[in-house]
């Protein structure tokens, strides 16, 4: 990853999932905040430009409905 790109993501990542001031109560609310972001909305919902802006969700399905199943 570029530093380009690693400074986006994590811009992205305290704008979305930070608490306003920036600072959790306490170190499990961080990992438990910081993970939910991770799994739950960057990895499945966000929209990525790379995938032309849709979700990794979207652009699976896309994928494996344009796909012809092959059985070995």
């Amino acid at each position: 990853m570029t530093n380009a790109a690693n400074e986006s993501f994590f811009a992205s990542l305290k704008r979305e999932s930070f608490p306003e001031d920036g600072c959790f109560d306490t170190k499990a609310e961080a990992r438990r905040t910081i993970f939910d972001y991770l799994e739950v909305f960057y990895n499945d919902k966000r929209r990525h430009s790379s995938l032309g802006n849709v979700s990794p969700e979207t652009f699976l399905n896309q994928h494996f409905r344009t796909q012809k199943t092959h059985l070995n």
